[in-house]
């Protein structure tokens, strides 16, 4: 039987946010979902458990990005939403960062983002919808010390995100950015005993980008904050 709900397409899925995401936008958000990662075979049970198919795609790659987007169509599974979540942090003093490995996060966390978007972007403007979400972080709003990478990364797709939007808004695309300003809960990084609230809980933030996804266009976000309420501004 021919799949009949809307699909939705995560790319750089773990078994944290995306995870969440996927399974609230299968269960709740009426949507089918694919999952993209380097590693498709880590993704295979989170796959059967929603009913979604599991690619492979590195997207440093524009050859591989177009791909997935290709063998998508030929599935009838053109995404009418699209999140971008992956990211590629190096750390340390400035006078020691190795040029290389800088270079490979830029491409990780933003350049795949363009690439992504711009595959996208080419799907949802004949039909004149479509959802497409980027997923930053603290350091898209303030590059903090030994992390200059991270920094140049989230801002650059922060910059993408908000020309992608002045672009493609009037035209019926939908795309926002969510600033994750705080860490996120996860099995290995559980909420300290001491601190509850601390850290983010991943299926109230997968709520908040559900929620962007389903916003009428009278009222469109292009841009949103999540923190705890502990978490300093």
């Amino acid at each position: 039987m021919a799949e009949t709900r809307p699909w939705a397409l995560l790319v750089g899925v773990g078994d944290g946010l995306s995870a969440s995401i996927a399974r609230l936008l299968t269960h709740e958000g009426g949507h089918a979902v694919a999952l993209a990662s380097r590693h498709p075979d880590r993704l295979a049970g989170l796959a059967a458990e929603i009913g979604g198919v599991a690619l492979a795609c590195d997207v440093r790659d524009a050859v591989q990005v177009a791909a997935l987007f290709t063998e998508l169509d030929a599935h009838g599974r053109t995404p009418d939403v699209v999140v971008y979540n992956p990211s590629s942090r190096v750390r340390g003093p400035i006078t020691d960062l190795d040029p290389d490995a800088v270079a490979d996060a830029l491409a990780v966390t933003a350049y795949g983002g363009f690439l992504v978007g711009q595959q996208a972007a080419r799907r949802m403007l004949p039909r004149g919808r479509g959802t497409i979400l980027f997923t930053g972080a603290s350091a898209s709003v303030k590059g903090y010390p030994r992390s200059a990478a991270f920094a140049m990364g989230k801002f650059a797709l922060r910059g993408l995100a908000q020309s992608m939007a002045r672009e493609l808004a009037p035209q019926g695309i939908h795309v926002a950015h969510v600033v994750i300003d705080g860490g996120i809960a996860h099995p290995s990084r559980p909420v300290p005993a001491g601190a509850p609230d601390s850290l983010l809980d991943p299926d109230a933030i997968a709520r908040s980008y559900l929620h962007l996804i389903g916003q009428p266009r009278s009222a469109w976000s292009s841009e949103l904050e999540l923190r705890p309420w502990v978490e300093t501004f």
